[in-house]
Formats: structure tokens, sequence, C-alpha cells
């Protein structure tokens, strides 16, 4: 494909994430996602065309809003480039087939509550929920495995953070339960548990990093998305390899 090509589809992933970042910060409190147009939080001016530019804007303005000067949550350009980043690999790991119709709702889903974790700590049922419904449907039509390996990576993924939260007497979020269920629809089931193992091998690796920091306190919440995020995006590019180099060391 031709530079022209890229150069518009990397422009078009940059919006998407700057639509996503909406999503993201506005779907948790319950807010419309069109209405009303974009806005500063703080002195509600509406923005100008100038001020929407994916991660540009974010740089000519220095972090903060043209019209007050408050300053301007990173979250904004990290939600674009990091859309612009997965959407770059996404073809390419997945390959230009069917596979792709799931591909692309399947990782804005997962950018979105990432996004949404990471700022408010809470992973929305508005965003998992519809989400599900339409994997399940376009499982019924795309699938590399048996459909039933769908079915069962979804159970797997969500039981066994439902038992974590059980037995750890609320130390996982619901959130987290049912975005395992919509990622099990995504991966299957052995590779729903190879996400599930990295996911909380990541976290176990990063909270312990950030207790020895003394950036967080003992028992104190961080959020968990960002992890599942991380060892999912992972597992959907990588997860044939890494079950093939299991398998070649453990036989």
């Amino acid at each position: 494909m031709n530079l022209l090509f890229w150069i518009f589809y990397s422009i078009l992933a940059l919006f998407i994430g700057s639509f996503l970042n909406v999503v993201a910060l506005r779907v948790p409190k319950k807010e419309s996602i069109i209405f009303p147009p974009s806005h500063c939080p703080i002195c509600q001016h509406r923005l100008s065309v100038l001020d929407l530019i994916p991660v540009l804007s974010y740089i000519g303005l220095k972090g903060k809003c043209r019209y007050c000067g408050t300053k301007i949550s990173p979250i904004y350009p990290l939600g674009e480039l990091l859309t612009l980043f997965i959407f770059l690999l996404l073809p390419y790991f997945v390959g230009y087939n069917t596979e792709l119709v799931i591909g692309y709702p399947f990782v804005m889903l997962m950018i979105a509550v990432t996004l949404s974790d990471l700022k408010y700590q809470i992973i929305p049922n508005r965003l998992t929920y519809p989400g599900i419904v339409l994997l399940f449907v376009l499982r019924l039509w795309i699938h590399t495995e048996a459909i039933w390996s769908y079915l069962i990576g979804a159970f797997v993924g969500s039981g066994f953070l439902l038992l974590v939260a059980i037995l750890s007497r609320g130390g996982m979020g619901g959130g987290d339960i049912k975005l395992f269920f919509f990622i099990g629809l995504a991966l299957g089931w052995q590779n729903t548990l190879l996400a599930l193992f990295l996911s909380m091998a990541i976290g176990a690796i990063f909270g312990g990093i950030l207790l020895i920091t003394g950036k967080v306190q003992r028992k104190q919440m961080i959020p968990f998305g960002p992890f599942i995020f991380i060892g999912t995006i992972i597992t959907y590019f990588y997860g044939e390899e890494i079950w093939r180099w299991y398998l070649t060391l453990v036989i």
C-alpha cells in the first residue's frame, strides 16, 4: 500500500483516538458523547477547530487550555497516540482478512475502558455490555476456532476473576470481571488464559514497583484495566508465538 494511504490511515486513527477520549471521559459520568460539543471541563468554553487537532493542539497549547490556562489532562494525547500505535500494528499482526472486523471494535473498546479506568478507576457497564453483544454476534460469523472456544474463554476469564474477587473480598472490581468476558469472546479459551496470566503478572510487577517506590500505599486500590490492556494486546498479537515457545520449552 502506498504512503498516501498510510498517512490518511494514521490521521484517521488519531481522530478515532480523540473520539475514544470523549467516550472514555463522558460515558462514566453518564454524559452524552455528542452534546454538548467539545469544551473545556473547567471554564466550559467551546473548543475551536484549532483546539481539536489530535496531539498537535496539545503540544501547541503546551498542555493548557487556550481560554483559562488550566492544565489539560495528558490522557487526551495518550489516547490519541495509543490508538494510532495499535491501529498501525493491527493489520500487520492480524492480517488483511475478516478477523479485522473483530479486531477494530475489540481494540477500540479496550482503549476506551483503559482510559476510563485510568481517569476514574471505573470500567463502565455502558461500554462492556454493548461490546459483549457486538462481539458475540460477530463471532457467530467470524471465527478461526470453534465458537465454543470463545464462549469457554468468556466464562473462564470472567469466572476466574470472579473467584479472585470472592476470595479477596472485593480485591477485584466488577468491571474487570465483565471486561474479561468480552476479552474471552475475542481471544478464545487458550489465549484468554494467557491474557489472564500476563495481566496479573504485569500488574504484580508494576504494583510491587509502585509499592517499593512509595507511589502507592499497601492495600491502596490501583486500576487494573491498564494491565489487562497490556496483557491482552500482547496476547492478541503474539499469543500463538508465546504458546509455541512455551510448548517447545516444556516438551
